[in-house]
């Protein structure tokens, strides 16, 4: 992540800020997507009860969501 956390926030605060813990876990899940789609490695999903996995070609490109 290249995000520098805010100097003025406690440790605590920081991981109290539920939002700000979502976004950061949604940018870490797109640039995994993102790796794994331009390395050419399938990704492992659950679905249904059970693991799926989703070939490269199929991972969803989600660089502009937020």
């Amino acid at each position: 992540m290249t995000h520098i956390p805010d100097s003025n926030l406690t440790p605590a605060e920081r991981v109290e800020d539920l939002p700000r813990a979502l976004r950061a876990l949604q940018q870490a899940v797109r640039e995994a997507l993102r790796d794994h789609k331009l390395a050419g490695n399938p990704v492992a999903i659950w679905r249904n009860g059970h693991v799926e996995w989703v070939p490269p070609e199929e991972i969803p490109d989600l660089e502009g969501e937020n």
